[in-house]
C-alpha cells in the first residue's frame, strides 16, 4: 500500500512555497522605515514612533483603531470573470474606510486568503491587488496568511479577509458626540456598487436576465465584468487631507462609510441622541449603473436605497462655517462631493 502524502489530502506544499516566494515584492513595495525587517517570521513588526526627531511622531494619547472586513460575493463574480487584482483594492477599502470615520490614518494591513488548492497566479493576482490597495490607502501590507482547505471549498473558490490598524490623538477621535444643529451633511461620490449588495446584483445579472461577465452593456460602455468589477473608492487620502488642513479646528464631527444598509442606516450609526440628518434626494448625480441595476431587476426604490450606496461611498457631518471650503478641497481631488443634507432636531437620517 502506498503511503499517503499531504498532496494526496489535496495540499501541494512545492506549489505552495512557490506562491509563497512571489509575495513579499508586492508586501515591500507598501512599506515605509516603519515596518521593522523580520521575512519569513511569525509575525508583523511596526514601529508606533521613532526617537529621532526629524522622524518622530511624537504622540500625546495614541489610540490604535482595528478594522476587519472582506469581499462577500463580490468574488464569485471575479471568478466567473476570470479577473482577481481588483478585489483585493476592494478588501482594503472595506477595512481602512471604516478607520478614517474615527479619524485614523491607517498603519498597517493583514490578509487571510483561503483557497481551494494551490494556485501560485491566482494568489499573486489577489495579492497585488490588495498591494495596490495599500499603496492609495498609505497603509503598510505587514503580513497576512493563505490557507490551503480543498475540502472547504469547490475548486477555484476562494475567501478573502482583511484586518486594518491605525492611530488617531485621542483628543482627534471623531464618534459622532460633536455633531450638531445647523451641521452639514456632504456627501462624498462612491465609484460604483463598492462591495455591497452583491447577492442581489447577481441574482438580477446572472439569474433574471441571464447575463455574462463578457456581454457588452451599451448604456455603461462597459461588460458587465468590468462594470461589476469596478473597486471601491479608498477615501483615507482624501479625508487626512481635510483633518490634516484642521489640526486644530474640529471641524469634522462625524463620517460615515456608507455600505450595507445604504445611506440612511449608516448615516444614522453615528448620530447622538436627539440629532436627525434631513438628507435630500436629487442633490448629487447618482451613477448610471444604479438604474442600470433597478431597472433590470424591477427593484423598487425603497429596496435599492436599503441595499446601495447609490452613488455616496462616504458621508462627512461638518461645521456648516467650513462645509463649503472642505467640499471645495475634496472636488479638487477630482472626486465628487456634495451638499445632502443638514442636521436638526430629531432622530435618526431621514429624507427630506
Amino acid at each position: 500500500m502506498a503511503k499517503v502524502t499531504y498532496k494526496d489530502a489535496g495540499v501541494d506544499l512545492d506549489q505552495y512555497r512557490q506562491a509563497m516566494r512571489k509575495l513579499p515584492f508586492w508586501m515591500h513595495r507598501t512599506h515605509s522605515p516603519r515596518v521593522m525587517k523580520l521575512d519569513g517570521g511569525f509575525a508583523g513588526l511596526f514601529q508606533l514612533d521613532f526617537a529621532d526627531k526629524l522622524f518622530a511622531r511624537s504622540y500625546d494619547q495614541p489610540v490604535l483603531v482595528a478594522c476587519t472586513d472582506g469581499v462577500g460575493t463580490k468574488l464569485k463574480v471575479a471568478t466567473a470573470a476570470g479577473r482577481h487584482d481588483t478585489v483585493g483594492i476592494d478588501l482594503v477599502a472595506m477595512c481602512v474606510n471604516d478607520a478614517i470615520c474615527c479619524g485614523a490614518e491607517s498603519l498597517f494591513f493583514l490578509d487571510y486568503v483561503a483557497m481551494s488548492k494551490d494556485d501560485p497566479l491566482l494568489l499573486e493576482q489577489i495579492v497585488s491587488g490588495i498591494s495596490n490597495g495599500c499603496i492609495a490607502a498609505d497603509s503598510a501590507l505587514l503580513g497576512g496568511e493563505t490557507a490551503i482547505m480543498p475540502d472547504l471549498y469547490a475548486p477555484g473558490e476562494y475567501d478573502l479577509a482583511g484586518f486594518s490598524v491605525g492611530v488617531v490623538e485621542k483628543a482627534h477621535v471623531i464618534d459622532g458626540s460633536n455633531i450638531e444643529e445647523g451641521d452639514v451633511v456632504l456627501g462624498v461620490a462612491s465609484s460604483g456598487l463598492h462591495s455591497n449588495g452583491f447577492s442581489l446584483v447577481r441574482k438580477i445579472v446572472f439569474d433574471i436576465a441571464g447575463l455574462n461577465c463578457t456581454d457588452q452593456v451599451d448604456e455603461l460602455g462597459a461588460t458587465v465584468g468590468q462594470v461589476l468589477l469596478e473597486p471601491t473608492r479608498i477615501y483615507t487620502a482624501l479625508v487626512q487631507r481635510v483633518l490634516r488642513h484642521y489640526k486644530v479646528k474640529h471641524v469634522v464631527h462625524g463620517i460615515a462609510h456608507i455600505t450595507g444598509g445604504g445611506l440612511l442606516e449608516n448615516v444614522s450609526r453615528i448620530l447622538p441622541e436627539g440629532k436627525k440628518a434631513l438628507i435630500e434626494r436629487d442633490c448629487w448625480e447618482v451613477p448610471a449603473v444604479f438604474d442600470w441595476i433597478g431597472h433590470l431587476g424591477d427593484v423598487d426604490d425603497a429596496e435599492m436605497d436599503g441595499v446601495f450606496n447609490r452613488g455616496i461611498g462616504l458621508v462627512m457631518i461638518v461645521s456648516d462655517y467650513y462645509a463649503h471650503a472642505i467640499q471645495a478641497m475634496i472636488s479638487e481631488q477630482r472626486v465628487g462631493c456634495w451638499k445632502i443634507g443638514r442636521i436638526m432636531k430629531g432622530t435618526g437620517a431621514v429624507w427630506a
